[in-house]
């Protein structure tokens, strides 16, 4: 099992400067933040560091930058409702140079206890994503100790995940990781790696070609693995079932005949809708009025689309889900976004909900769904990372985990 330094094992940090990478990539419209999930995750590091007497200096990317550095992607947002959340000043350096000057006097001119927020690294650009020697440095030069927070990010070798380690090493810094990123070592982790048994896995989200590694890798590891969402009728029309207009890859048919087949040989049980929610087209807009009728999955309309898993599925999946112990659940089972359509999703929340098993949500949209639905509290962890969590379930390295020290 990964066993990593965390930031319970960082000693004697008073008047050291810690520099924590968090994931406050929030969502925003007209530039107030709409969903601050992130921002609340990451406050128990943060307030631990504070409460030590660290120097605490903040970091994060926000976005996509596509054009280069922008108000519109800007952390100012974040830096004033992190404030209120804290209770103290927030020194934000909005600097589009993230590491300049204007960081160097604010780093230099904090007291104990002190709480500095970075401008969004990937005004960087490719010195960020591509993991670039002398913004790591920068990064590095800031701080004594280096903290990962993001476990959103963690999949990727950034500059502001990965490179800034190696250079807290070489000044003799402790690289650890923080709460958030404990919590999801310690549960994708353990869950994928030894779990209580039964262990059940659900995958759902539009696309077989999103989830390949991660199928294959989950049928080694559960002892039943439930596909529903669009991926399902990929899957079904593998089986040589009509699935009329909905969403299937053609290219992957051989890759699902190979996983039913693996699932057989292994001795594990491959649950897939017996009924779907149909409609003659996808809702537009996507919460749209929409009719839908069940049929069962083997006489799909060849003029319908499937757009969630029908009722029957539902019973299925639920009865699945009340024998085991833990289940991993990633990615919808329809168009959740729409009250119609999120039947199915609702469904399988609520048998997460009211099992005894330990429960785990993989990020992305099946947090989302979650959260939306009002199921959240009722989860054992709900991941805070979509592509982290999927490369995570698949059995990959992560570059932000290996990165942080072995205790």
């Amino acid at each position: 099992m990964l066993n990593k330094k965390s930031v319970d094992d960082l000693k004697n940090i008073k008047g050291k400067r810690v520099l924590v990478r968090c994931d406050f990539n929030v969502p925003l419209k007209d530039g107030k933040i709409t969903d601050e999930t992130r921002i609340v995750a990451a406050l128990p590091t943060i307030k631990k560091l504070i409460g030590e007497g660290a120097k605490v200096i903040l970091c994060s990317h926000l976005g996509k930058v596509k054009n280069g550095p922008n108000e519109g992607e800007s952390l100012a947002p974040v830096a004033a409702r992190l404030e209120e959340k804290l209770g103290q000043k927030v020194v934000f350096v909005p600097d589009y140079n993230v590491t300049g000057e204007a960081a160097t006097k604010a780093v230099a001119d904090m007291k104990d206890g002190d709480v500095v927020l970075l401008q969004n690294t990937r005004f960087r650009g490719k010195e960020e994503t591509k993991n670039g020697e002398e913004f790591s440095k920068e990064l590095a030069d800031l701080a004594d100790d280096y903290v990962c927070d993001a476990f959103g990010s963690s999949h990727r070798a950034h500059a502001s995940v990965e490179g800034v380690t190696k250079f807290i090493t070489a000044k003799g810094g402790t690289n650890a990781v923080g709460y958030l990123m404990q919590k999801e070592i310690d549960f994708l982790g353990n869950a994928v790696e030894n779990p209580v048994r039964p262990f059940v896995a659900i995958l759902g989200g539009a696309k077989v070609a999103d989830k390949l590694n991660v199928i294959s890798n989950l049928l080694d590891k559960c002892d039943t693995l439930i596909i529903g969402g669009g991926m399902a009728f990929t899957f079904l029309k593998a089986q040589g079932m009509e699935v009329g207009k909905s969403l299937v890859d053609d290219t992957k048919l051989d890759y699902c005949r190979e996983m039913i087949e693996k699932a057989e040989k292994l001795g594990k049980k491959l649950m897939l809708p017996v009924d779907a929610a149909v409609a003659a087209a996808f809702p537009d807009p996507i919460d749209g009025p929409i009719d839908v009728k069940v049929v069962s999955a083997d006489a799909i309309p060849a003029d319908m689309m499937g757009l969630d898993i029908g009722t029957e599925t539902a019973k299925l999946f639920a009865d699945a889900v009340k024998t085991a112990k833990t289940v991993v659940w990633n990615g919808p089972m329809g168009v959740f976004e729409n009250p119609t359509l999120a039947a199915g999703t609702i469904a399988v929340a609520k048998a997460l909900a009211e099992t005894e098993a330990t429960t785990i949500i993989g990020g992305g949209d099946s947090a989302a769904a979650v959260n939306q639905l009002g199921f959240a509290d009722k989860m054992s962890h709900i991941s805070t990372g979509g592509g982290a969590s999927l490369e995570f379930l698949e059995g990959k390295e992560l570059p932000g985990v290996a990165a942080a020290d072995d205790k």
